[in-house]
């Protein structure tokens, strides 16, 4: 795949300049620019998809369809999480009518980012990260509290905070959708969100 000039000159700056990483995806949209600025900055990354909040099922595999294509076009590695919507549910109960960025979205986070952590460690990776962080509509402390958060549970781990909206990457992400024609959602993925 041809790199854009955009992901060729946005250096980045790796915890203990780790090359292996493991990065939570979320969605295609959301990971595309961020795996080819991994790949242009030399770093190797295994994608890791945990999203017991996407509702439902239907929609779980549609994306989870969509990042294996990407990944497979690029010959990386991609993990499937468990998908838990039920485990979800429990965990974010009483919280089903806080706003998107509210409460319930941390707890979702730190959901999500406790298991990518748990693989990270057992898998000996050092470093990992988020696709999270690419979307606007994403609170980027509350991803980092949750990252932190999982982080801090095992020792030599560490959650990589990195703000993937800058340095052209949000233009590039848009660029990748249309190149790719990926399927685009409009809201998060859990049933709650589809109401705000």
């Amino acid at each position: 795949m041809e790199k854009s000039k955009t992901t060729q000159k946005y250096i980045l700056d790796v915890p203990g300049q780790a090359t292996r990483i493991l990065l939570h995806s979320c969605c295609a949209p959301c990971s595309g620019a961020v795996v080819e600025c991994m790949l242009a900055n030399g770093l190797k990354p295994t994608v890791f998809y945990y999203n017991p909040n996407i509702y439902p099922q239907t929609e779980y595999e549609r994306r989870k369809a969509e990042n294996v294509r990407y990944l497979e076009s690029l010959h990386l590695p991609f993990v499937d999480g468990d998908y838990d919507h039920n485990g979800w549910n429990a965990m974010v109960n009483g919280l089903e009518n806080e706003p998107e960025r509210g409460r319930r979205c941390l707890v979702c986070f730190k959901m999500r980012m406790k298991a990518t952590a748990q693989y990270a460690a057992k898998h000996e990776f050092t470093v990992f990260a988020t696709t999270l962080a690419a979307s606007r509509w994403k609170d980027l402390e509350q991803i980092a509290e949750a990252g932190h958060y999982a982080a801090s549970l095992y020792p030599n781990l560490t959650f990589w905070a990195h703000n993937w909206r800058k340095g052209g990457l949000s233009n590039r992400r848009k660029e990748l959708i249309n190149q790719y024609g990926f399927y685009n959602q409009t809201w998060c993925g859990c049933e709650y969100s589809i109401k705000n």
